[in-house]
């Protein structure tokens, strides 16, 4: 990987460009995505529902959560269809495979960093200020782009021979996210089965995010531990994996 460094630069970048190639807005769409999806969780599920938000303003609760989801959702997209999408590439040249869904969830990263604008405007609109605790924000955007490498990397390997993910992946993507606590507080699980709620590793990642940035929360606990451990399970099958399906991606492409 190291010696093919210079390709997961210009894949990146390629991927970057390709984004937003031809498109009226541009990288706005990296801020529409969230925000829109704010402000009905804010009417739907903050102000109608009446769910908690751990003392934070409901908005900012929200869409500190929808940064690293909607990152993480555009990711592993990406990421499972990026061997179908180089064809091209696959059966014409020899590279390490890895670096095409690795390229596709460095690219998000550029999302990342434009709607976090977004959400440091919209904590300074609700006074919301953070504490010591965002020195530790870099270190959890690495784990939200390990976490979606790692989903990517199983989905993108099963995809080029079961063409069917491409088509389930929208619906899974969609559950997943209810099933994270994006529109909801972890506090809400009851304490028995969090161990067990965090085996999604999104969990760790979300709550990671909302203890970094809103200062009102409580720390993670043994969700995010075992959320790390769910992420590393993950990483390490999903490149045995797609290290046993590489040899077979040029013909079944």
């Amino acid at each position: 990987m190291w010696a093919y460094r210079d390709l997961v630069y210009f894949l990146t970048w390629r991927d970057i460009k390709v984004r937003y190639k031809q498109t009226a807005l541009g990288a706005a769409w990296a801020v529409l995505q969230p925000v829109l999806t704010m402000v009905v969780f804010s009417i739907f599920f903050g102000r109608l529902a009446g769910v908690p938000s751990e003392g934070v303003p409901y908005p900012v609760f929200a869409y500190t959560a929808l940064v690293p989801w909607t990152f993480f959702a555009n990711a592993v997209t990406q990421a499972s269809n990026s061997l179908v999408a180089q064809e091209a590439m696959l059966t014409k040249v020899y590279f390490p495979r890895l670096i095409v869904p690795l390229a596709a969830v460095l690219a998000g990263l550029v999302d990342v960093s434009i709607a976090f604008v977004v959400l440091v405007g919209l904590m300074l609109a609700y006074g919301t200020v953070p504490t010591v605790a965002i020195l530790a924000l870099p270190l959890l955007v690495v784990f939200a782009a390990i976490t979606a490498l790692a989903v990517g990397l199983w989905l993108s390997a099963l995809n080029v021979r079961y063409r069917d993910v491409r088509y389930t992946l929208p619906f899974i993507v969609q559950l997943w996210l209810f099933a994270s606590p994006v529109a909801y507080p972890s506090s809400l699980v009851p304490e028995a089965w969090r161990p067990l709620y965090g085996v999604n590793p999104m969990v760790g990642v979300v709550d990671g995010f909302r203890w970094a940035l809103l200062g009102g929360t409580e720390s993670p606990g043994s969700a995010f531990l075992v959320s790390v451990a769910a992420v590393v399970a993950l990483l390490v099958g999903g490149l045995a994996y797609f290290r046993r399906m590489e040899r077979s991606f040029a013909d079944a492409v």
